[in-house]
């Protein structure tokens, strides 16, 4: 039965030998040149300001949520929709309820302002209740 694996693991080999190779090659071949530009930390193009300890807003980790919400609704929602037509009438109910639940979410998150990016705007007391 190992001997299926075989295969896999010389290919596991080969790529981890040629990763180590080309790192070490372009250690020693490429220029080597740093100065006080290409050692500061890179931030999206943007100067870093303030610590790193520095706290997030709520508001961040609410949108990341939703975001993780919605990518597992699609999860469900795709496979759903590729064998609707064999799927029964109880299927399509489960799928709608979930669908309006996740809804309803939405527009809560709406009203209290969660996904208005203007931070002038945000009321940090309305999402904390």
């Amino acid at each position: 039965m190992i001997e299926l694996y075989y295969p896999i693991f010389v290919l596991l080999g080969v790529a981890i030998f040629l990763a180590f190779l080309f790192i070490t090659l372009s250690r020693v071949l490429g220029p080597y040149r740093p100065n006080k530009v290409k050692l500061s930390p890179y931030e999206s193009g943007m100067d870093p300001v303030g610590e790193a300890k520095d706290r997030y807003s709520i508001a961040f980790y609410l949108v990341a949520m939703e975001f993780i919400v919605f990518d597992l609704e699609v999860v469900f929602l795709y496979p759903w929709a590729v064998r609707f037509m064999e799927l029964g009438t109880g299927t399509f109910m489960a799928m709608g309820l979930f669908i309006m639940i996740l809804f309803i979410g939405l527009v809560y998150t709406l009203k209290k302002g969660t996904l208005d990016w203007d931070m002038k705007k945000v009321k940090y007391e309305a999402i904390t209740e």
